[in-house]
C-alpha cells in the first residue's frame, strides 16, 4: 500500500474541524488520511494532480439489496405488493449461491464506479449458508467497505411450514459467521443483522431478534413500511421493555407516527430512507422533513437496483427535491406564499449520503468526512467537465451537477479502485457476461412461472 498525495483540489470535507479548501492537498499514508492542508509535500507519495477537481468523502449507501443487481429493471413498474409476490415469493426462490455472488460483486463494483465507498448490503435472500458465504465473497472481491446485513428469505410458506413472520433470526448462522467469516476484526466487510422487526414479525420473534443483536453487539436493521404491520403496537412495547436503542436502524419508517419518531430519535435509533423506491412502490412520502422537524436527519440508500439507478447522487437529489416540494406546497397552503428560501440545502443533502450514512452504520469515527486520522475513503470529481464548469459553489456543484461521468478517482482504505474514470477491477468483461447469464436465467424462470 503506497502513500498518495492529492494536490491542488477543491476540498469539500463535510467536517467542521477540517473545513473546506479552494485549493488544498490531502496526504494518505497507508489506509488513513494523515494530513489535509495547503502546500503539503511527501517525497515518498504518488502524486495525483487534482487541479480543476473537487474532492469529497466517499459516499455511503446505507441500504441496498445488492443481491438483485442481475435483475435490473425487473421491478421498475411494480407496486410493493407486486414486488413481494414476484421478487420474494418468485424470483428469489430460484437463486443459487453463485447468483448472489455475481450480483453482490457487480452491485458493489457499480457502487464504487458511482463514487460510493461504503455499502449497507441488506441480504435477505440467503436460504443456505452457501448463499450467505457467496454474497460475502462478492463484497470482499469488489474491494468496497461494507456492512453485510444478514437477513432471511421471504417465500410463501409451503403446507405445514410456518410463515416467515413466525421464525426468529437464525442464531446458529450468526454465531457461525462471527466465528468464521468475521472472526478477524477491522476488515473492510463487517457483520450486521437484517431482522424482521415488529412491522414484519410477531412480537415474540421481534423480542428474540432484538435481544440476539444486542447480545452480540450488532446493528439490527429492519424495514418499517409497505404492507400492513404484523404487530402494530410492537414499537411502543419494545421501547417500554428497554429493547430499542442506538444499535437499531429503521429502514423507510413511513408508517411511524411523529410521537414514535421522537421516541426513537431520543433512544438513538437511526433511519435509512430510500425515497425513490418509497414513492414509486407505494410506501408513502419519505419522512425526511418529519425527521428534520424533530432535530434529526436520515441516511439514504438505493434500495433496489431491480427498480432504480444505483447512483447515490440521484438518490439524494430525489430526496431533497421531494422534501422541498412538500415544504413549498405546505407553505403556500398555510401562509399563501413560498418559504423565504429553500427548506433543504445542498449541504444537508450531501450529509445524508456521507456522514449521516456513516452514523447509521456506526462508522462515523472512521468514514463519512475528510479528517486527519480517518480512513482514506476519498472521491475525486472532475469539475472541469462540460456539465460541471464553472464551479461557483463546490457543494452545490457536487450535489446538483455531478453524475457517474464525472467520477474520476475512487480510493477505499488507501487503495485506488478507480482512476481516470476507469474501474481497476480485472476481468470486468467476463464478470458482466456471468451477471447477464444469471439475470436472463432468473427472468426466464419468472416468466415461465407466470405463464
Amino acid at each position: 500500500m503506497s502513500n498518495i498525495l492529492i494536490k491542488n483540489a477543491m476540498i469539500v470535507s463535510m467536517d467542521e474541524a477540517t473545513g473546506d479548501f479552494d485549493c488544498g492537498d490531502i496526504l494518505i499514508e497507508g489506509d488513513v488520511i494523515s494530513a489535509i492542508g495547503v502546500g503539503i509535500s511527501n517525497k515518498d507519495a504518488s502524486i495525483i494532480d487534482a487541479q480543476g477537481s473537487i474532492v469529497i468523502p466517499g459516499l455511503v449507501n446505507a441500504h441496498t439489496h445488492t443481491w438483485q443487481t442481475a435483475l435490473r429493471g425487473a421491478s421498475s413498474n411494480w407496486t410493493i405488493l407486486e414486488y413481494f409476490k414476484n421478487m420474494h415469493a418468485g424470483l428469489a426462490t430460484n437463486f443459487v449461491p453463485d447468483d448472489v455472488y455475481i450480483a453482490n460483486l457487480f452491485g458493489a463494483l457499480n457502487q464504487i464506479n458511482c463514487g460510493t465507498t461504503t455499502l449497507g448490503d441488506w441480504c435477505h435472500n440467503n436460504p443456505t449458508p452457501a448463499h450467505t458465504d457467496r454474497g460475502i465473497d462478492g463484497l470482499e472481491e469488489s474491494g468496497i467497505r461494507a456492512v453485510f446485513f444478514h437477513g432471511s428469505p421471504k417465500p410463501d410458506p409451503k403446507p405445514g411450514q410456518k410463515h416467515f413472520s413466525e421464525i426468529p433470526h437464525p442464531r446458529s448462522e450468526i454465531e457461525r459467521l462471527l466465528a468464521t467469516r468475521f472472526k478477524t476484526p477491522n476488515t473492510l466487510v463487517t457483520l450486521g443483522m437484517a431482522i424482521l422487526g415488529p412491522h414484519y414479525s410477531t412480537y415474540e420473534v421481534a423480542v428474540e431478534d432484538f435481544l440476539l443483536a444486542r447480545e452480540l453487539g450488532l446493528i439490527a436493521s429492519m424495514h418499517c413500511a409497505g404492507a400492513e404491520a404484523k404487530t402494530p403496537d410492537g414499537w411502543d412495547r419494545l421501547a417500554k421493555e428497554g429493547l430499542l436503542g442506538s444499535n437499531n436502524n429503521i429502514v423507510h419508517g413511513n408508517n411511524l407516527t411523529d410521537e414514535q419518531l421522537k421516541m426513537m430519535i431520543d433512544l438513538g435509533v437511526t433511519f435509512s430512507l430510500t425515497p425513490e423506491t418509497e414513492m414509486a412502490q407505494g410506501h408513502g412520502y419519505p419522512i425526511t422533513g418529519r425527521l428534520k422537524a424533530l432535530g434529526s436527519a436520515p441516511s439514504l440508500g438505493v434500495d433496489l437496483e431491480s427498480g432504480v439507478s444505483g447512483d447515490m447522487f440521484t438518490v439524494a437529489r430525489m430526496a431533497m427535491g421531494m422534501q422541498r416540494a412538500i415544504d413549498n406546497a405546505h407553505s403556500k397552503e398555510a401562509y399563501g406564499k413560498l418559504p423565504d428560501t429553500s427548506t433543504i440545502t445542498c449541504k444537508e443533502a450531501l450529509e445524508w449520503i456521507t456522514i449521516r450514512g456513516a452514523q447509521a452504520l456506526k462508522m462515523e469515527d472512521q468514514i463519512g468526512s475528510l479528517r486527519v486520522g480517518k480512513k482514506a475513503d476519498v472521491v475525486i470529481i472532475r469539475a472541469s467537465d462540460i456539465n460541471m464548469c464553472p464551479v461557483h459553489d463546490p457543494i452545490s456543484s457536487v450535489m446538483m451537477q455531478t453524475s457517474l461521468h464525472n467520477i474520476d478517482t475512487v480510493i477505499i482504505n488507501g487503495e485506488v479502485k478507480k482512476r481516470n474514470g476507469q474501474l481497476l477491477y480485472e476481468n470486468l468483461h467476463i464478470g458482466k457476461l456471468k451477471l447477464e447469464e444469471s439475470g436472463k436465467r432468473l427472468m426466464k424462470q419468472l416468466r415461465s412461472a407466470v405463464h
